[in-house]
């Protein structure tokens, strides 16, 4: 086991639930550690950027549009294995396909509102973390 930070974003469907903290559980469950958080509102030039790598992807337009259509809270967690515990905790981008008592089973309401956002690889995780966030903003814990 080797101990890892990864980025997690709640999204904008999520947070207009209100249901921030039911995740944030979820992630501690599991023994995830919050060790940076904040909530922002991303401006289309940051989303843009963000999502860089979908660019050429027939939904980038559509991503680009719901990111900035409310405030996301973005997280950095610490732990076990935090990139691949964190994308079993959210389950399968398509919540239809998620496993029961994943963040997407119970709270997404589409591929695209899927409540949460998570690094898929330590190179993703560094590169997200930095985006959002300098060296001083990360805890120790």
């Amino acid at each position: 086991m080797t101990l890892e930070r990864t980025l997690s974003i709640v999204k904008p469907d999520a947070v207009a639930k209100n249901i921030i903290g039911k995740i944030y559980d979820r992630f501690e469950s599991v023994g995830l550690t919050i060790v940076a958080c904040r909530m922002t509102q991303l401006s289309r030039e940051q989303a843009e950027a963000f999502y860089e790598v979908h660019r050429q992807r027939p939904f980038y337009g559509e991503l680009v549009e719901y990111m900035t259509s409310g405030p996301v809270v973005v997280q950095v967690l610490e732990g076990e294995d935090a990139i691949q515990t964190n994308r079993r905790v959210m389950g399968a981008t398509n919540p239809e396909e998620a496993e029961p008592g994943t963040i997407r089973a119970d709270f997404a309401e589409s591929v695209q509102a899927n409540a949460v956002h998570g690094s898929d690889g330590p190179e993703t995780a560094r590169s997200e973390i930095d985006f959002f966030f300098d060296e001083g903003d990360v805890c120790q814990r």
